[in-house]
């Protein structure tokens, strides 16, 4: 405790902004866990996000947290589209950023990706004598594959802003051990300038409460799923395992939900009914979080269904950590830092095979003391391993160790 509280000596009175474009806060858990504990070490925070649904004020204070919010394009789903939107957001990103320099100022920008365009804004900053920090969520150039399935010319001109990130920053904070490498070898960091400060959920917010029956719909079972629809989530692979085991071994008994909003969302909707699992696939949208705590409280098997590629391996995904958390049962398919995660709280599926991801749901619903250790372990390693508590000394010892250096 003494080591953590001497870190956080330079911090008191230190003005934050933090950027981050792909979600709004406080939505963006991650985000509003790091903004939330600069604020509680004495840091003046101010934050900059695009509007969403239930976000649309432009300007308000929440917790002390000053938040500024900024119109953005509809949600792309193609190369220009995808190109629109960002150049939009930098554009707001920097007039909110010369506001806030104006008015309130700040000390460090913190750029939380995708994309890997926000460099910019730090970069001109720092001839200001400002310091930039680059909070690296997403590996782009893997995201780029992932979703257009080729490399060429674009995706080395997402290396190259991907590197120009990196040469910009003056610290890194990777979600993990796969993103500090890359940011050593890939972005040629020095290795002491890059901490690992993982996604690990608020247990005080995160918390089961009573499963609802009814939620099941009059079915036995739950099965759920919690997170972004697009390509690379492989929620066309959840619905051919629910086809799996729906109609190959006749399990009438089972609900699956699917909770979250994308890309994809329409046209899986449109594949369920094609497959004929619409009557036991119910596709929710974005929820607010007390509906989908109660969803995820009472499903007796949750799901992560990523595709089995580059980016996927190498990535953390959230929603592991809040099903552990919530002492519930995984399936998913077999990668390393979904491996890494879970441990014995996973049973791990053949790559992109949906049969076997359907095989596994079974094996689980059938055996429900299987599932009961499964789930208990899951949410041990996340009280012992992985909550935010854990990861908030060295996301401050990161902060402070750049300001000890000025």
């Amino acid at each position: 405790m003494r080591k953590y509280q001497e870190t956080t000596l330079v911090l008191p009175g230190k003005r934050i902004l933090i950027i981050v474009e792909n979600l709004p806060l406080p939505f963006d858990k991650r985000v509003w866990n790091e903004a939330g504990t600069l604020r509680d070490v004495g840091c003046r925070v101010a934050a900059i996000c695009p509007v969403g649904k239930g976000y649309e004020k432009h300007y308000e204070e929440i917790d002390g947290i000053a938040i500024y919010r900024h119109p953005m394009l509809p949600e792309a789903d193609g190369l220009m589209g995808y190109i629109s939107e960002y150049i939009c957001a930098l554009l707001w990103e920097f007039f909110l950023t010369l506001r806030i320099f104006l008015t309130r100022g700040f000390d460090a920008i913190q750029a939380c990706n995708p994309p890997d365009t926000i460099f910019v804004i730090g970069f001109f900053f720092k001839l200001l004598g400002k310091k930039f920090i680059f909070d690296h969520h997403d590996i782009n150039p893997e995201l780029y594959v992932a979703k257009f399935g080729k490399r060429g010319l674009l995706y080395n001109g997402l290396v190259l802003l991907e590197r120009f990130t990196f040469m910009s920053a003056d610290i890194s904070i990777a979600t993990n051990e796969s993103y500090r490498q890359i940011a050593i070898n890939r972005g040629r960091m020095d290795p002491t300038r890059v901490y690992v400060v993982r996604s690990g959920p608020n247990l005080e917010k995160l918390i089961a409460v009573p499963s609802r029956p009814e939620l099941r719909k009059g079915r036995r079972y739950l099965v759920g799923y919690v997170g972004v629809m697009g390509k690379q989530e492989g929620i066309n692979l959840l619905l051919e395992a629910a086809h799996f085991v729906l109609d190959t071994k006749n399990r009438k008994d089972v609900l699956f939900v699917i909770i979250g909003q994308g890309t994809e969302f329409e046209p899986m909707r449109s594949y369920a009914a094609s497959l004929g699992v619409s009557d036991s696939v119910i596709f929710t949208g974005r929820i607010p979080d007390k509906d989908l705590i109660d969803y995820l409280s009472t499903c007796d098997v949750c799901v992560n269904p990523d595709v089995v590629n580059e980016m996927n391996d190498k990535s953390t995904m959230n929603k592991i950590m809040e099903y552990m958390a919530l002492a519930k049962p995984i399936v998913q398919f077999d990668m390393t830092e979904g491996r890494f995660t879970a441990q014995g709280a996973s049973l791990y599926a053949k790559a992109n095979d949906p049969e076997d991801f359907g095989k596994k749901i079974l094996e689980l619903l059938d055996n429900p003391e299987e599932r009961k250790t499964m789930g208990t372990l899951g949410r041990e390693r996340v009280i012992h391993d992985l909550q935010w508590e854990q990861e908030k000394p060295k996301y401050i010892a990161a902060y402070s160790h750049l300001f000890k250096s000025t």
